[in-house]
């Protein structure tokens, strides 16, 4: 089977299957390893789910459905993208449940390091233990009844959300280990027969509005003319750098496999920088502002989770792209992946999708 693998948020791998002569799709499957931004039901499978009145998955499904944004998230664009079903949750699987067009193992608050770094490290522990590595593991106990041969494609990760809300000073710090763990597991991906990886950068930090609720900066000079920081944005620069560093090497190491680029910054930065656009609000103020939270300069309060009796939801989440301060809507998602799947911002790119994203 041939397959493709992406870390994204925080991170998130997704294998693309390709497809026998006998199937007109591109690729037959998909096998997502992530976080909150591409998880689809493990979390809610181990946590209290969200209660029924939840704004959560209000806008496509009509009742919470294990993804945190108001719908649809860009593992879902692309499986429809593709011709592919939403992929089912590893934790939800039932014992006799086909799963050859896919799993998600994605998992809210997961890292791409393991939970004993940041014990080692003094670092805040992150809100669960199902890191990549953990990921990896389930992947294999369920890979003998998927693949019928060694050929595949992978992907790489991004930034895990909740670092990013740390100094920018630690961040760079944290960023060479990342950076290993995310080619250590690509290099895992290829001995298991990848010939195809993505590998995505990470979003304008800067820009989401958990992370400027949590800085408060009161220097004008530390935002740009769209309301993001600065520096925050220059420190994701400079991840996505480093990364891009680690790809080419790793392409020069093993020149048969091909391993793409998903620039995931750039895509979602132009979202912010020309709103209106893309169908979103032109007011700058409220484009940063999250959709879903408790007031405050960017309806975010760190200590009222979305769906709380105390927030309230934006009129219409279609026209903003910040959701709950941590993630995004499900109509930025959709731009993030029309860039990703019909867009500039895949290179190589993916093979022609045979539907479009609407």
């Amino acid at each position: 089977m041939k397959m493709i693998i992406f870390f994204t948020i925080t991170l998130t791998c997704v294998f693309f299957g390709n497809v026998s002569n006998a199937n007109p799709l591109p690729y037959e499957s998909i096998f997502n390893f992530g976080d909150s931004i591409s998880d689809t039901g493990n979390a809610d499978k181990t946590h209290p789910p969200f209660p029924s009145n939840s704004p959560y998955g209000s806008t496509y499904f009509k009742h919470p459905a294990g993804r945190f944004s108001d719908g649809r998230l860009i593992i879902d664009f692309i499986a429809e993208a593709y011709g592919l079903p939403f992929l089912p949750a590893y934790l939800n699987l039932t014992k006799d449940q086909d799963i050859k067009k896919g799993v998600n193992f994605a998992f809210a608050g997961a890292t791409a390091l393991d939970f004993e770094y940041f014990i080692r490290n003094g670092v805040d522990k992150p809100a669960t233990d199902k890191s990549l590595s953990i990921q990896l593991g389930w992947f294999k106990k369920i890979k003998p009844t998927i693949c019928k041969s060694k050929k595949g494609e992978i992907g790489g990760n991004d930034v895990i959300a909740h670092l990013s809300y740390r100094n920018v000073t630690e961040l760079r710090e944290l960023v060479p280990p990342m950076v290993e763990a995310i080619t250590n597991a690509t290099i895992t991906l290829i001995e298991e027969g990848a010939v195809e990886l993505a590998v995505p950068g990470n979003f304008p930090i800067g820009c989401i509005s958990g992370v400027l609720t949590l800085v408060n900066s009161t220097q004008k000079d530390d935002y740009d003319q769209f309301g993001c920081l600065i520096g925050y944005n220059t420190f994701i620069e400079y991840y996505n750098g480093q990364l891009k560093h680690a790809i080419e090497t790793l392409r020069q190491k093993h020149p048969q496999v091909k391993i793409m680029y998903f620039d995931y910054y750039n895509d979602a930065k132009r979202l912010f920088q020309t709103p209106q656009q893309y169908g979103f609000t032109s007011d700058k103020n409220e484009i940063i502002k999250a959709c879903c939270g408790a007031s405050g300069t960017y309806n975010v309060n760190v200590n009222i989770a979305c769906g709380s009796p105390a927030t309230t939801v934006c009129p219409d989440p279609s026209k903003v792209i910040n959701w709950d301060g941590a993630h995004f809507t499900e109509a930025a998602y959709k731009q993030i992946a029309k860039g990703l799947v019909e867009g500039p911002f895949v290179k190589p790119s993916l093979e022609s999708p045979p539907f479009k994203i609407a």
